[in-house]
């Protein structure tokens, strides 16, 4: 097999330190394990973060991702988990990871948890006419 689950988080260096601008990717397939049942949970993933002098590279986060599909966690440990790794691999100015995972018990579940560097503001959103 040409690759395998790793909780290795590569980086590359901004292209564009000096903006502030929005890198989002959708990762629709991550899997881990219920902790109390050990049958399989499903959810997609959000991320969007503003970089500061590191992104994510891509083929890393999906193996990243992969390597979560045998562990059991429950939704808030595993979605606050893999901020915590992302952020500290990247260094964000801001992130945000958004974990929607489907039915389980007639219920859905919905995680947010959000990264913001001390000494980022936000730039005022432009509305146009």
């Amino acid at each position: 097999m040409p690759s395998a689950p790793s909780k290795s988080l590569e980086t590359f260096p901004n292209p564009q330190p000096e903006r502030d601008y929005t890198i989002r990717i959708r990762v629709p397939e991550f899997t881990c394990l219920c902790p109390k049942t050990g049958q399989p949970d499903f959810a997609e993933l959000t991320l969007e973060y503003v970089p500061e002098q590191k992104c994510v590279e891509l083929k890393a986060l999906k193996t990243y991702v992969w390597s979560y599909r045998d562990e059991g966690a429950f939704h808030e440990a595993i979605t606050n988990r893999i901020l915590g790794d992302l952020v500290e691999a990247t260094a964000p100015r801001f992130m945000r990871l958004t974990a929607e995972f489907n039915v389980r018990g007639g219920i859905y579940t919905t995680v947010v948890a959000e990264h913001r560097a001390a000494s980022w503001q936000p730039p005022v959103p432009v509305t146009l006419p």
